[in-house]
């Protein structure tokens, strides 16, 4: 959901917003139904994106690197060669709760409404990214 939401914010003329996972179990697939469902609810349309892994060639082709949760950081902090590569990673949460720390939940198991909040959760996180870029890079 957050690289339907992000992109949405930002011009895809100025900015590349792309996703990836940290394990392979989804590669090549779409988003979960409820995820495009909620995403379609709120006038987004993600059905077409695809799953894939994040490599090590992404520190090199992203400027920035938001992942969901501490598992995730951990996960590509540990694919980072360089300093430089591990400043690009970022816990999304902390543009909107700085050094919080706090993680994305997951909404696969969760709630009825699990996708809902993670939605609202994400699209307030991907408003500040977006404003903060627009200002950075424009």
């Amino acid at each position: 959901m957050a690289e339907g939401i992000l992109a949405s914010k930002l011009s895809q003329n100025t900015f590349h917003v792309d996703s990836a996972g940290t394990g392979s179990w989804h590669i090549g697939q779409s988003p979960d139904e409820r995820s495009i469902a909620v995403a379609q609810k709120n006038g987004l349309d993600i059905s077409k994106q695809k799953g894939r892994q994040f490599s090590s060639a992404d520190f090199d082709t992203f400027d920035y690197i938001f992942v969901m949760d501490r598992s995730n950081y951990d996960n590509v902090i540990a694919l980072a060669e360089t300093h430089e590569h591990k400043q690009k990673v970022k816990l999304i949460m902390n543009e909107l709760t700085p050094n919080q720390n706090q993680d994305v939940p997951d909404p696969y198991f969760g709630m009825h409404n699990g996708f809902d909040i993670v939605y609202a959760m994400l699209d307030k996180a991907c408003e500040v990214i977006a404003h903060n870029l627009i200002a950075k890079h424009q």
